[in-house]
């Protein structure tokens, strides 16, 4: 009989540089599937964002979607920057006794947001948007303003919700006079909406959801010269419009405050520190200490929806300790800024 090794019993061993070609095939492919589905590319690999499609008005005078104080919901995430404006400015306006707020929270295994306990029927976001258009298919986003009334959502577009919130409930309103977008400074902060949503708000998602170094390389170069250019253009600036807070300032904060806790490190956007900042840092500190602003961060679940959610950009789905956001309560001093 011939004796058998037990090396040849066993059979042999992989080379390792085929475990790891084989592992690195099989989880680019997977990877690339699954960002085709959370981030839409183009053929050069950059994000694309799609549009919202709800995008009513709430209107003074309106006969279908007129102001009410306790008619319209807010569906929100609270860990997404793009609902936290709504929360900003209906903090800054007080009208959370005007406007209700139903928290939704993502569900890793449903890949969508779910609402926290059923409502109308619905379990789910998707659910929802399918009460209001029955057959919708496209995707189920928060922020959604919802009326209560007609069972159907006015808008879902952040952009255009703060602008309704602050100017169309004045009369219910505990701040009806703060103005936000005034008339005189409108020019000025479109721009500044316009500038800092390609290559901030929008930019720190082109640098995490980009599938070719050159897409991911052209996003970073972008986001940081914004930052660069207005962390210059506040040195005699309180806010980005003069001394007055505006929607301009709303819409850059809540990418401002999510920056080093998540986009720094998971979205790869590490060149530097918002809080290392010379004007950026106590920016970021005013504007986070404004009356109401504050309870409106939730440090913990930007984390958990991030970290816990993004499996392509974190599959071990371990979530980060810090950073220690201490930073924020102390003084910004941006008050005693003085114009050139």
């Amino acid at each position: 009989m011939t004796n058998i090794s037990k090396t040849q019993k066993q059979g042999k061993s992989l080379p390792p540089q085929l475990i790891i070609g084989l592992g690195k095939f099989v989880w680019t492919t997977l990877w690339q599937i699954m960002m085709s589905k959370l981030a839409p590319r183009n053929q050069t690999g950059e994000y694309i964002r799609p549009s919202s499609q709800f995008r009513n008005f709430i209107k003074t005078g309106d006969d279908i979607y007129p102001p009410a104080s306790g008619r319209y919901t807010l569906y929100v995430g609270l860990g997404c920057p793009w609902a936290h404006r709504t929360l900003v400015v209906r903090a800054l306006k007080g009208l959370a006794q005007t406007i209700s707020v139903s928290i939704v929270v993502p569900s890793p295994e449903s890949g969508g947001w779910v609402l926290k306990s059923p409502e109308l029927g619905c379990q789910s976001l998707a659910q929802l948007y399918a009460l209001a258009q029955p057959g919708y298919s496209g995707r189920a986003t928060v922020p959604v303003l919802w009326d209560k009334q007609t069972k159907t959502i006015v808008n879902n577009e952040s952009a255009e919700i703060i602008v309704m919130l602050n100017s169309e409930f004045n009369e219910f309103a505990l701040n009806p006079t703060l103005n936000l977008y005034p008339e005189a400074l409108k020019q000025k902060i479109d721009w500044w909406n316009e500038k800092i949503y390609a290559s901030v708000n929008n930019g720190v998602y082109r640098c995490g959801f980009a599938q070719t170094q050159a897409a991911y390389n052209k996003a970073c170069d972008e986001l940081f010269t914004t930052l660069d250019e207005i962390d210059a253009a506040l040195v005699h600036n309180r806010y980005l419009c003069g001394d007055a807070v505006t929607l301009a300032d709303v819409r850059f904060f809540t990418t401002l405050f999510r920056f080093d806790i998540v986009y720094y490190g998971l979205f790869k956007c590490n060149r530097r520190r918002i809080q290392d900042y010379e004007n950026l840092g106590p920016y970021l500190r005013d504007l986070y200490q404004l009356t109401g602003v504050a309870d409106t961060c939730d440090l913990e679940s930007v984390k958990q929806d991030y970290y816990g959610n993004l499996f392509p950009l974190n599959p071990g789905g371990i979530i980060p300790s810090g950073p220690d956001m201490a930073y924020l309560l102390k003084s910004s001093d941006r008050h005693n800024i003085t114009k050139a």
